[in-house]
Parts: structure tokens; C-alpha cells; sequence
């Protein structure tokens, strides 16, 4: 039995989600003639309060649309400074769309009206960058899945759009947040420009997301998905998978979430872990003790079958997932408290 936590990326499709797949309906998408795939992007759209949707293979390539179609080269978006989209993405927002970066500390990773104001550029100053875009990520997935609420996205989104600034959400797991915030996600359209959302971390889904955004943007980002490589064919078999997740993954997150408790719990308490993070979804990051390495601490969990993910030169990443089942998370504790260094 192998026990992989290194990502929610690792599952498995679910019986269900695979006679989904097998009979779904499919047509040509780059033609529009995709029949699941257009309920795929309807589906998002009405879910999130918005107009429309394309869909995509990754959460990288809906974010770097989503930035795209909102800005001009030689203009700058501010984001917090571990945002996936600066520091997962592979410089994508200087290769991409030629813009530059504000980059804030956040709350862990959770920026404010306050950090942001101080740092737009002027538009009258020729010598400025043009601040174009606020980006928001809801998880924070540097921050051990810490997540805004929606009042405080209010706030930082109509603060925003006064400034003439546009706003963009990587929801990668939006749908973890919202099963701790018991918001409705309707209301996120009303926020955001484009919002980016994946189906296959925590949603359990093998490929694919989704980019909601206004309708006056939808040709923009299908244009841009063509020029990056994302036109996908025959691709309902791999939307039918994320209707199946929506419809059927979302209720369940909470169970990662309390499985991801119990893990930060026990590591709190271990003599060769120096700190967690606090563990809001489905996210467990901490620090190893003084004078040892993740790498030896990931030497000892994979004789024991359990997989893990050095996250900087101190610490570890663990993410729960639908494939992480009840005897895992007993066994992954019982090894953790044998485990001496």
C-alpha cells in the first residue's frame, strides 16, 4: 500500500467518475462542438455567478489566461509573493504577458486593501508600470490552505475596481475554502473578472479546469487558449469527469479537511517536528527540528510506502486527498510516532 500525499493531483478516478467518462457524449471542441464540454463550462459559470467558461487542461494555463486577457505588456499585477501564479508557474507572467509584479506579504498569504494601496502605480508617472490586476488565491497554497472570507474579498475587490484595476482569483480550490466558509459561490462572480478554478486537486478529477469570466472576455480567452496550445478535441470525456466531481466530490472535501486536522495535530506534538502551520483545509505544512532535513525525514517515510513533499530547505508538505482513506491516515499517524531521528 502505497500512501502518496505529496498533492490532491495524485488521485485516482472514482468508479463512478469512470462510467461518466466512458459514456459521455463528445463532438470536436475546438469547433464549439463538444456537447459535455459546453455543459462542463455552463455548468461553472452558473455555479460561480458568471457568464461563461472555457475550459482548459491545467490550472496553470486558466490562470495565465485569465492574466492575460486583463492586462497590456508593461503593465504590473499585484499578488502576495508566494502566489502560485509568481512562484509555481514558470515566470509565465513575464514570459506570457510581459508584465511586471507587486508582490505583498499577506496575512498568511491573504492580502488587504491596506498592503495594496500604498503600492499602484501612478498612471500620470511615465516612469510607473501601469497596475492593472489584483490577484487573489483562495487557497493559499504556500500558506498551508489558508483561505479568504467573502466579505473580505468585498472589500479588496471593490477597492480595486475604484482604482481602475481589474481582479482575478486563482480558485484552484476554491471549493476547499467554501466548505469551511459556507459562502455561496454564486456570489464570486460578482468580485472578480476571471476566476480560475481546478477539478483536478481536491475535486478528484484526472485533467482539467475551468476559466469563468464575463462574457465580453470569453472570445479574448479562447483565442489565448489556442495560442498557448490548450484547444483541446474530443475533451468531453475528461469534462464529463469534472461534472461527475462537482457534482458529486465537493460535499466529501470536508473529510480532507478533518483528515489533514488530525495530521497537523499529531506532527504538533513529535520531538523531530519544530512547527505546523495551522491547518485550515486540506494542507499540512511544518518545519523539521533543528540540524535535520526534510530529506532524511522523507528517506524514513518512504521505507514506510508514504510519500511527502520537501517544500523549502526546512519543510514538508502533506495534502489529503479522496484516495487518502481512513486506515491511511491510522497508519501515516502510527509511522509519524515511531518515527525517531
Amino acid at each position: 500500500m502505497i500512501i502518496d500525499l505529496r498533492s490532491d493531483t495524485v488521485t485516482r478516478p472514482t468508479p463512478g467518475m469512470r462510467d461518466a467518462m466512458f459514456s459521455a457524449e463528445v463532438g470536436d471542441d475546438v469547433f464549439g462542438e463538444d456537447p459535455t464540454v459546453k455543459k462542463l463550462e455552463e455548468k461553472c459559470a452558473s455555479l460561480l455567478g458568471m457568464e461563461a467558461a472555457v475550459f482548459c487542461p491545467s490550472g496553470t494555463m486558466t490562470n495565465q489566461i485569465g492574466i492575460k486577457i486583463l492586462t497590456q505588456p508593461y503593465d504590473e499585477v499585484i499578488c502576495y509573493k508566494g502566489a502560485h501564479i509568481y512562484k509555481y508557474e514558470g515566470g509565465g507572467l513575464a514570459g506570457n504577458s510581459n508584465i511586471g509584479t507587486k508582490l505583498l506579504k499577506g496575512d498568511r498569504g491573504r492580502i488587504s486593501v491596506e498592503e495594496i494601496a500604498p503600492v499602484i502605480g501612478n498612471i500620470n508617472d511615465v516612469h510607473q508600470a501601469r497596475t492593472s490586476v489584483v490577484a487573489l488565491e483562495n487557497t493559499v497554497v504556500r500558506e498551508a490552505g489558508s483561505y479568504y472570507t467573502l466579505e473580505q474579498i468585498k472589500k479588496i475587490s471593490e477597492f480595486s475596481r475604484s482604482k481602475g484595476m481589474a481582479m482575478h482569483l486563482d480558485g484552484a480550490r476554491l471549493f476547499n475554502a467554501l466548505t469551511e466558509t459556507k459562502e455561496n459561490p454564486v456570489e464570486f462572480g460578482k468580485y472578480f473578472d476571471t476566476i480560475s478554478i481546478c477539478l483536478s486537486k481536491g475535486l478528484g478529477t484526472p485533467v482539467g479546469s475551468v476559466l469563468v469570466c464575463k462574457k465580453e472576455l470569453e472570445l479574448k480567452a479562447r483565442r489565448i487558449r489556442k495560442v498557448f496550445g490548450g484547444g483541446m478535441r474530443q475533451a468531453g470525456f475528461l469534462a464529463a469527469a469534472g461534472i461527475y466531481a462537482l457534482d458529486h466530490h465537493i460535499h466529501r472535501l470536508k473529510e480532507d479537511h478533518a483528515k489533514a486536522k488530525t495530521l497537523g495535530n499529531t506532527l504538533q506534538q513529535l520531538p523531530w517536528v519544530k512547527s505546523v502551520m495551522p491547518v485550515d483545509t486540506n494542507i499540512v505544512i511544518f518545519e523539521v527540528a533543528d540540524g535535520l532535513t526534510p530529506e532524511k525525514c522523507l528517506a524514513s517515510l518512504a521505507s514506510h510506502q508514504i510519500k511527502a513533499l520537501a517544500f523549502s530547505a526546512t519543510e514538508i508538505r502533506l495534502v489529503t486527498h479522496l484516495d487518502f482513506t481512513d486506515d491511511m491516515l491510522q497508519h501515516t499517524v502510527s509511522v509519524f510516532r515511531k518515527m525517531n531521528f
